[in-house]
Protein backbone atom coordinates (compact mmCIF):
# COMPACT_ATOMS: atom_id res chain seq x y z
CA UNK A 1 0.00 0.00 0.00
CA UNK A 2 1.37 3.41 -1.11
CA UNK A 3 -1.32 5.05 0.98
CA UNK A 4 -2.13 5.90 4.75
CA UNK A 5 -5.64 6.98 5.88
CA UNK A 6 -5.32 9.66 8.19
CA UNK A 7 -9.13 10.93 9.17
CA UNK A 8 -12.62 10.79 8.73
CA UNK A 9 -15.20 13.77 9.47
CA UNK A 10 -19.14 14.02 8.25
CA UNK A 11 -19.29 16.54 4.84
CA UNK A 12 -22.47 17.41 4.53
CA UNK A 13 -23.68 18.33 0.58
CA UNK A 14 -26.54 19.14 -0.88
CA UNK A 15 -27.05 15.85 -2.15
CA UNK A 16 -27.00 14.01 1.19
CA UNK A 17 -24.40 13.16 3.97
CA UNK A 18 -21.25 12.02 3.22
CA UNK A 19 -18.08 10.66 5.16
CA UNK A 20 -14.91 12.01 3.94
CA UNK A 21 -11.79 10.13 4.49
CA UNK A 22 -8.40 11.63 4.09
CA UNK A 23 -5.20 10.22 2.98
CA UNK A 24 -1.41 10.44 2.17
CA UNK A 25 1.06 9.32 0.30
CA UNK A 26 3.61 7.39 2.21
CA UNK A 27 6.40 8.22 0.34
CA UNK A 28 5.38 12.17 -1.14
CA UNK A 29 2.91 13.16 1.60
CA UNK A 30 0.35 14.06 -0.80
CA UNK A 31 -3.35 14.18 0.34
CA UNK A 32 -6.23 12.43 -1.53
CA UNK A 33 -9.93 12.56 -0.50
CA UNK A 34 -12.81 9.43 -0.56
CA UNK A 35 -16.18 10.73 0.04
CA UNK A 36 -18.39 7.47 1.15
CA UNK A 37 -22.33 7.91 0.70
CA UNK A 38 -24.43 5.50 3.20
CA UNK A 39 -23.41 1.90 3.77
CA UNK A 40 -20.73 0.14 1.80
CA UNK A 41 -21.27 -3.97 1.38
CA UNK A 42 -18.62 -5.47 0.47
CA UNK A 43 -20.38 -8.35 -1.15
CA UNK A 44 -22.59 -5.52 -3.05
CA UNK A 45 -21.49 -3.85 -6.38
CA UNK A 46 -20.51 -0.53 -5.13
CA UNK A 47 -21.39 2.71 -7.19
CA UNK A 48 -17.83 4.54 -7.53
CA UNK A 49 -16.31 7.36 -9.45
CA UNK A 50 -12.43 8.02 -9.11
CA UNK A 51 -12.27 11.72 -10.23
CA UNK A 52 -8.92 13.47 -10.91
CA UNK A 53 -8.46 16.68 -9.41
CA UNK A 54 -9.12 19.47 -12.12
CA UNK A 55 -8.93 22.56 -10.00
CA UNK A 56 -10.50 25.00 -12.93
CA UNK A 57 -13.35 22.83 -13.65
CA UNK A 58 -14.20 21.42 -10.15
CA UNK A 59 -13.78 24.98 -8.32
CA UNK A 60 -13.59 27.89 -11.35
CA UNK A 61 -16.25 26.39 -13.69
CA UNK A 62 -13.97 26.02 -16.75
CA UNK A 63 -16.30 25.75 -19.63
CA UNK A 64 -12.74 24.10 -21.58
CA UNK A 65 -13.82 20.67 -19.20
CA UNK A 66 -16.66 18.53 -18.75
CA UNK A 67 -15.16 17.72 -14.96
CA UNK A 68 -16.62 20.10 -12.70
CA UNK A 69 -20.05 19.03 -14.52
CA UNK A 70 -19.11 15.30 -13.42
CA UNK A 71 -17.72 15.80 -10.56
CA UNK A 72 -21.50 16.95 -9.13
CA UNK A 73 -23.52 14.53 -11.70
CA UNK A 74 -21.30 11.37 -9.82
CA UNK A 75 -22.18 12.91 -6.44
CA UNK A 76 -25.87 13.64 -7.42
CA UNK A 77 -25.96 9.66 -8.83
CA UNK A 78 -24.45 7.78 -5.62
CA UNK A 79 -26.78 10.16 -3.23
CA UNK A 80 -29.78 9.05 -5.91
CA UNK A 81 -28.81 5.11 -5.31
CA UNK A 82 -28.32 5.67 -1.18
CA UNK A 83 -24.66 4.24 -0.90
CA UNK A 84 -21.44 4.97 -3.01
CA UNK A 85 -17.69 5.98 -3.23
CA UNK A 86 -16.15 9.41 -4.98
CA UNK A 87 -12.55 8.93 -5.09
CA UNK A 88 -10.64 12.14 -5.47
CA UNK A 89 -7.54 11.69 -6.96
CA UNK A 90 -5.38 14.27 -6.55
CA UNK A 91 -3.11 14.56 -9.47
CA UNK A 92 -4.01 17.63 -11.53
CA UNK A 93 -4.11 17.56 -15.50
CA UNK A 94 -3.69 14.19 -15.81
CA UNK A 95 -0.93 14.53 -12.81
CA UNK A 96 1.15 17.06 -14.76
CA UNK A 97 0.45 19.87 -12.17
CA UNK A 98 -1.75 22.45 -11.94
CA UNK A 99 1.47 25.48 -13.41
CA UNK A 100 1.90 22.98 -16.86
CA UNK A 101 -1.91 22.59 -16.96
CA UNK A 102 -2.26 26.13 -17.40
CA UNK A 103 0.89 26.34 -20.00
CA UNK A 104 -0.89 23.25 -21.94
CA UNK A 105 -3.68 25.56 -21.82
CA UNK A 106 -2.05 28.23 -23.57
CA UNK A 107 -0.45 26.07 -25.85
CA UNK A 108 -4.35 24.82 -26.63
CA UNK A 109 -4.86 28.71 -27.27
CA UNK A 110 -2.43 28.50 -29.93
CA UNK A 111 -4.41 25.24 -31.80
CA UNK A 112 -2.76 22.39 -30.49
CA UNK A 113 -5.33 19.76 -28.71
CA UNK A 114 -5.07 18.32 -25.22
CA UNK A 115 -2.45 15.38 -26.08
CA UNK A 116 -0.25 17.63 -28.15
CA UNK A 117 -0.11 20.36 -25.41
CA UNK A 118 0.75 17.47 -22.91
CA UNK A 119 3.26 15.95 -25.73
CA UNK A 120 4.97 19.33 -26.50
CA UNK A 121 5.85 19.62 -22.66
CA UNK A 122 7.43 16.56 -22.47
CA UNK A 123 4.49 14.64 -20.80
CA UNK A 124 2.06 11.54 -21.93
CA UNK A 125 -1.08 12.12 -22.85
CA UNK A 126 -1.87 10.86 -19.01
CA UNK A 127 0.62 10.62 -16.43
CA UNK A 128 -2.05 9.04 -13.49
CA UNK A 129 -1.14 6.86 -10.54
CA UNK A 130 -4.14 4.58 -10.96
CA UNK A 131 -2.96 2.47 -7.91
CA UNK A 132 -3.64 4.79 -5.60
CA UNK A 133 -6.97 4.55 -6.10
CA UNK A 134 -7.12 1.03 -5.87
CA UNK A 135 -5.22 1.39 -2.48
CA UNK A 136 -8.37 3.58 -1.79
CA UNK A 137 -11.02 1.18 -2.57
CA UNK A 138 -8.80 -1.73 -0.30
CA UNK A 139 -8.20 0.98 2.22
CA UNK A 140 -12.22 0.63 2.63
CA UNK A 141 -13.06 -2.64 2.12
CA UNK A 142 -14.57 -2.37 -1.01
CA UNK A 143 -14.32 -5.22 -3.60
CA UNK A 144 -16.62 -5.07 -6.23
CA UNK A 145 -17.34 -1.55 -7.83
CA UNK A 146 -19.87 -0.29 -10.76
CA UNK A 147 -17.33 2.80 -12.07
CA UNK A 148 -18.48 5.72 -13.35
CA UNK A 149 -16.37 7.00 -16.27
CA UNK A 150 -15.97 6.98 -19.76
CA UNK A 151 -12.32 5.94 -19.40
CA UNK A 152 -11.97 2.66 -20.92
CA UNK A 153 -8.15 3.32 -19.69
CA UNK A 154 -9.46 3.84 -16.31
CA UNK A 155 -11.55 0.55 -16.06
CA UNK A 156 -8.19 -1.05 -17.44
CA UNK A 157 -5.66 0.29 -14.21
CA UNK A 158 -8.40 -0.19 -11.59
CA UNK A 159 -8.27 -4.13 -13.39
CA UNK A 160 -4.67 -4.29 -13.17
CA UNK A 161 -4.21 -3.39 -9.50
CA UNK A 162 -7.44 -5.79 -8.64
CA UNK A 163 -10.24 -3.76 -8.21
CA UNK A 164 -13.76 -5.84 -9.41
CA UNK A 165 -15.36 -3.85 -11.74
CA UNK A 166 -18.67 -5.70 -12.65
CA UNK A 167 -20.23 -2.66 -14.73
CA UNK A 168 -18.43 0.68 -16.59
CA UNK A 169 -21.38 3.01 -16.07
CA UNK A 170 -21.49 6.21 -18.47
CA UNK A 171 -21.08 9.43 -17.31
CA UNK A 172 -21.73 11.91 -20.02
CA UNK A 173 -21.45 15.69 -19.70
CA UNK A 174 -23.43 17.99 -22.41
CA UNK A 175 -21.05 19.69 -24.93
CA UNK A 176 -20.75 22.89 -25.38
CA UNK A 177 -18.42 25.44 -28.07
CA UNK A 178 -15.58 25.77 -25.55
CA UNK A 179 -15.10 21.99 -24.84
CA UNK A 180 -16.28 20.65 -28.04
CA UNK A 181 -12.51 20.12 -28.98
CA UNK A 182 -11.83 19.05 -25.82
CA UNK A 183 -14.24 16.09 -25.59
CA UNK A 184 -13.54 15.18 -29.18
CA UNK A 185 -9.24 14.27 -28.76
CA UNK A 186 -10.33 12.42 -25.48
CA UNK A 187 -12.67 9.91 -28.01
CA UNK A 188 -10.61 10.11 -30.86
CA UNK A 189 -7.04 9.85 -29.07
CA UNK A 190 -7.47 8.38 -26.14
CA UNK A 191 -10.71 6.10 -26.55
CA UNK A 192 -13.21 7.98 -23.80
CA UNK A 193 -16.62 6.44 -24.88
CA UNK A 194 -18.50 9.69 -25.40
CA UNK A 195 -21.85 8.84 -27.14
Amino acid sequence: MKLIEVEKAILPTQWGEFMIFGFEEKKSGKNHIALVHGKINKNIPILSRVHSECLTGDAFFSLRCDCGVQLEMALKKIAEVGNGVLIYHRQEGRNIGLLNKIKAYALQDQGLDTVEANQKLGFSADERDFSLCADIFNILNIKKIRLLTNNPLKVTMLKKFGINIVERVPLIAEKNAKNFHYLKTKADKMGHLLK
